[in-house]
């Protein structure tokens, strides 16, 4: 990514998974800022950078939980993938769904993985730290 950091952008309203994926991702490897909406509605205002958001990058990785209030994260990963500006950026689903049409939707709206969150601590910083080695080290991201 040029030496800058990866931009990432953290949809989830559960504040404690919120600050627990920012804590895994702050002892990454990889150079990252994470950015951090609780909803699609603000999600959508983030990516159009609209309101607060005019002066945001663009997100090279967006992690989304599905459970979200307003407008929840099958409605946004749906618009984002309907959308030619975000289509390209890669979703990372990240929900403690295990319901199979969950599942099944979200593949079949274009997510690039789904990843249920385990409700043990240890195991919640291992699969964050598993996603950022993953997407962040493993995996060429598209150029805006």
């Amino acid at each position: 990514m040029n030496g800058r950091a990866v931009e990432i952008l953290l949809v989830e309203d559960n504040l404690a998974d919120a600050r627990l994926t920012q804590e895994a991702l702050r002892e990454a490897k990889v150079r990252n800022r994470l950015w951090h909406v609780t909803d699609g509605v603000e999600a959508m205002a983030f990516l159009q950078r609209q309101g607060l958001y005019t002066q945001v990058p663009r997100p090279d990785l967006i992690l989304l939980d599905l459970n979200l209030p307003r407008k929840d994260g099958r409605q946004l990963l749906a618009e984002l993938k309907s959308d030619e500006r975000f289509r390209r950026i890669p979703v990372v689903v990240l929900t403690s769904s295990e319901a199979e049409e969950d599942i099944l939707r979200a593949y079949n709206l274009a997510a690039n993985c789904y990843v249920t969150k385990p409700v043990d601590l240890d195991q919640f910083l291992r699969v964050i730290r598993a996603i950022e080695e993953f997407w962040l080290q493993i995996v060429k991201l598209p150029a805006e």
